[in-house]
Parts: structure tokens; sequence; C-alpha cells
């Protein structure tokens, strides 16, 4: 596709207007002027050959592996901006703005963002691309001078259930940037269309009045102007815009910026993650300490990360197990998935992989103290060390109290007390001898409070041993660098609780919990993320307990 032989037919106008599609057309013309002159070394030719080679390139072989992945509606072809366009010229135009488009979508997810500021034009096709990236509470402010967007574009966004994520505010610029100021909108992105006089200008106010938060980012198109800006004895004036804003953002000490030679240019532009000298130095005096720099530098959302840890969850291959087991990885450990059936544990170490946590699955009886050893060690040999242990794993056997037999206690409490000890035990001994561990375990609202109407009297007993021996060892070890938490759930919604035989109990739970439904695994991912990470360093021997306000009525 990007061979000279095929290249050679193409006219001059053919070319796209960016610095690399420049370089390609004057290539091609140095090229014709050595063809004709015989005097012109053959090697000489070869060396044009292939530097316009690589200059076709430069734009076609970026665009082509960020070819967009989206579907458009039947019938319809991305939006254009006059809404006359054929669908060629349409996806002509989508071929020179998707990797640009790409791009952004990129930023979007790497930073997570939820609200983005269009200001100037983009295509329509590129803001329904955007769109398409965010959440589904994310929104898009587009604002222009003039509606720009036509009849494809607008039928496009009805089409897309991402259209009603879209604003358009259309009007003078500086006064809907005013308008946003007193909404007192944030922005975690903020993308700038600097081939606009008053690009400077919007890139000042959105500084100025904090409109970007405080890890946000800018993007600002166009800011090589088909590679003009760098040239000398340029006159033309949205050119010289373009220079002053780029040397005005690569001055201002607030952010950091890089320049992408890719299309006409892509600034990318990041509020600096500690303000500098320059800017703290104000008529107010500033107390320059762990709370305004974050402790360690580390600011709470970093506190919160567990990039390179180690962490185990017992009872990891369904319900709660499972959810803590994704949210563990996802803010960085990495997790081996334990459960009494190796099956289970090992349909969701898959889970974790295809997200790109690093996990291994494992087979225990925590209720035998082998299994419980073999696994740390397992781990151990694996991963170096265990920073984080999740004990987990549980029963419930439900009998009257008279009727409850030994055997009924005897295994309910060999895995929910027995099992827990000798997991904290083994786990405990590699923290203390590094002087570092998180252990966290689940206890139960039952360790408050009796549940009803169903009667289980060993498994309340059990319960409100978890959370005693959380608080014994919570105060013993924590001087040696190890914290022990354990969390209490209310009721968690489960497969087997949305079966039909148990529909008549579960209307007497929600009937008792004043949050009006049960809990989700969901609502108990934060709380692991929470003490598994150094931001509760200082907590330990709590029980954290997540019910709805059930043990409160």
């Amino acid at each position: 596709m990007y061979k000279s032989e095929w290249e050679d037919n193409r006219s001059l106008q053919e070319y796209p207007q960016t610095p690399a599609g420049l370089i390609a057309e004057n290539l091609l013309k140095a090229q014709e002027i050595a063809r004709n002159d015989s005097r012109v070394p053959t090697q000489l030719r070869n060396y044009l050959q292939k530097a316009l080679d690589v200059a076709v390139g430069l734009d076609a072989y970026p665009d082509a592996m960020a070819a967009s992945k989206r579907k458009m509606a039947p019938g319809h072809d991305s939006g254009d901006a006059g809404g006359a366009k054929t669908g060629v010229g349409l996806q002509q135009e989508h071929t020179s703005s998707c990797l640009n488009g790409q791009i952004f979508k990129m930023f979007i997810h790497m930073i997570r963002a939820r609200k983005i500021l269009l200001i100037g034009k983009l295509k329509g096709y590129s803001i329904l691309a955007i769109a398409e990236e965010l959440p589904d509470d994310g929104k898009i402010f587009a604002c222009a001078e003039v509606p720009y967007l036509g009849v494809n574009s607008q039928e496009a966004f009805d089409y897309s259930s991402d259209g009603k994520k879209i604003s358009m505010r259309v009007g003078p610029i500086a006064d809907t940037l005013e308008a946003l100021h007193a909404e007192d909108e944030h922005f975690d992105m903020v993308f700038i269309d600097a081939d606009q006089r008053s690009a400077v200008n919007y890139y000042s106010f959105v500084m100025d009045n904090h409109l970007l938060r405080m890890d946000g980012v800018i993007c600002v198109e166009n800011t090589l102007m088909k590679g003009q800006v760098y040239l000398e004895n340029i006159s033309e004036e949205n050119v010289l815009a373009v220079r002053k804003l780029n040397t005005m953002i690569n001055s201002d000490p607030r952010v950091e910026q890089i320049i992408l030679p890719v299309q006409n240019g892509l600034s990318v532009i990041r509020r600096s993650p500690a303000p500098p000298d320059a800017v703290i130095e104000t008529k107010k005096e500033v107390v320059r300490d762990d709370i305004f720099w974050g402790y360690n530098k580390r600011r709470i959302l970093d506190r919160l990360r567990l990039d390179d840890k180690v962490a185990y969850v017992t009872g990891g291959g369904q319900g709660i197990g499972r959810a803590f087991a994704h949210a563990l990885g996802e803010a960085g450990a990495k997790v081996a998935v334990v459960d009494l059936v190796l099956e289970k544990a090992e349909a969701v170490a898959h889970e974790l992989s295809l997200k790109g946590i690093k996990s291994i699955a494992l087979a225990a009886d925590v209720s035998k103290p082998k299994d419980v050893q073999r696994i740390v060690d397992t781990i151990v040999a694996r991963w170096g060390t265990v920073d984080i242990a999740c004990n987990n794993a549980g029963i419930n056997m439900n009998s009257a109290s008279e009727d409850t037999s030994l055997e009924e206690w005897d295994k309910t409490f060999n895995v929910n007390l027995r099992g827990l000890f000798l997991c904290c035990q083994a786990a405990g001994r590699i923290m203390l001898n590094q002087g570092y561990g998180k252990i966290i375990n689940t206890a139960s609202m039952a360790s408050l409070i009796v549940p009803h109407p169903q009667k289980q009297l060993a498994y309340n007993a059990s319960k409100a041993g978890v959370v005693k021996l959380t608080q014994t060892l919570g105060t013993e070890w924590i001087d040696r660098g190890v914290k022990v938490n354990c969390i209490s759930p209310g009721i968690v919604d489960t497969a087997l609780i949305r079966s039909e035989a148990l529909q008549p109990l579960v209307q007497r739970w929600l009937a008792d919990i004043p949050a009006g439904r049960l809990a989700r695994g969901t609502d108990l991912q934060a709380a692991v993320v929470f003490l598994a990470s150094e931001a509760s360093d200082y907590m330990t021997g709590h029980n954290l307990v997540i019910e709805g306000g059930q043990s409160l009525w």
C-alpha cells in the first residue's frame, strides 16, 4: 500500500496538508526535477525515492494502525462538518482524523476521564467517538463560535446511545467559558483547536480559573501548523498565534508539555503533579507539609494503589471472595485465588488474567494446617512474599440451637475460625519477618446482631470469634508493622439468595435493612482495597461494618 510504484502515480494535490504531507510533496517535486535532469546521479535519485517512501508512510501507516473499530448506524457514514458530503468524502475525512481521534480515546481511557471540554471545531465523528469512550454518566461540552455540525452528524448522534452525553454550546467561546466557570464546572480533559487566534486566551482562562482538575490533561490540535511554526520569516497571523501559544505553554511552570508530530501536531499538556515554587510563592502563606505535598510525596489516590504487592484471597472462587480478588488486582496487586474447589479458583484467576492481572489459582482446605502452609509456601516461591492476606473462606449451616449437632458446630468453627487463625498465623509469620503486612478477615454483621428469622448459632458465634481474633492480633502485631482488620458484610445478593425458595426470607430481610436492598459484592470492594493499602497504615483491630444500616435497627 505504501510502495513507491503506487505513490509515483499520485498528483501533488493528493498529499495531506500535514508536515509529513508537505515533506512528501516537496520530495516528489525534487524527484521530478531529478528524473528530467540526466546529470543527477542514480544514487541521489534512489535516496530521494527512499525519503519519499518514508515521508508518505509518516501519516498513512500510523493512521492504518489506529483504524477505528466503531460501528456506524446502518446507512450512515461518519459525521461531517457541513452535512452535504458524500460517503466517500466522509470516509476520507475520517481517515485523516482517525489517528488523533484514537489518541484522544486512549488518553480518556488512561486518565479515566468523565467530563470533557471541547473548544473549537472537532468533526462530529470525532466527538461521538470520544463520547463512546466515556462511562454512562460521562459528559462532553462542545463549544464553538458558530454551528458547524451537519445533518449526518446529528443523525449519528440521534442513532447512538452515546449522543446524550454531548452538550453543544454555540456562541462566543469566551462567554461560554465564563458561564462554565460560573457553574463551577471542572473537567478531566480539555481539547483546544490551536487553529484559532484566541487559543492563547482560551488556554489561559482554563488554567487561571481552574476549569482543569488537578490531574487533568489538555490536548491542543494543530500545534505544528503544517510545519510552519518552526520556520523563519513567517508572517501569517494564525501561525504566529500558534507559535505564541506553544511558547506560552512551554514557559508555564504549572504544566508539562510534549508535542507529538502526528497529523498537524498534537500537544499533550498535564498539570504538574506538585506545584513548583514559582506557583506556590504567592501573597498568601502556604504550609508545605505532608498534607500539602502528600505523605512521602504520594497523594491520597496513589496511596490506595497496591502496585507490586502480593495478595491471596481464600474462598476466592465465588461471591465475596471473587469480588475481593478483582478489587485487589485492579488496584495493582498480584493475586492468588484460593478455593476448596480448584475449578472455581481457576475460573476467577482466568477472569483476572483477561484484565492483565497476574494471578494464580490454588486449591486448599483452610481447616487443614498442611494445606494452609502449602498455599503460603507456594505464593512465596512464586512471588517472593505475602503482603496482603485476605482470609475470606467461610460456611454457614442453619439449625435451631437445640438441634445443632457437635458435627455442625465443629465443621463451622473449623472453617470460619480455626481456618482463619491458621491463615493469619502462616501469613503473619512472613509479614512479621519482613516488618510489614496487611491481614483482612471476613467477619459478618452476625458478629454484632442476631440475624433473623434464620437460626444459625454456630455461624454467629464463629463470626463473633473472628472479630475478637482480629482485635487481638491487631493490637499484638501492629508495633511490628502488621495491621489486622476485618470486614463485616450484611446479607450479600448472590445466586443462592436469588433462588425462588428463599424469596419469602429475602422479603423479611429487606424489611430490616434501612438501605432497602441487599449488599452487592461491589459494595465491599473499596473497603478491602483501603484496608490492604498504605492509606490505612494507622488502622488495626477494626471491624468495618458494611450492611446498609441493618445492625442499627
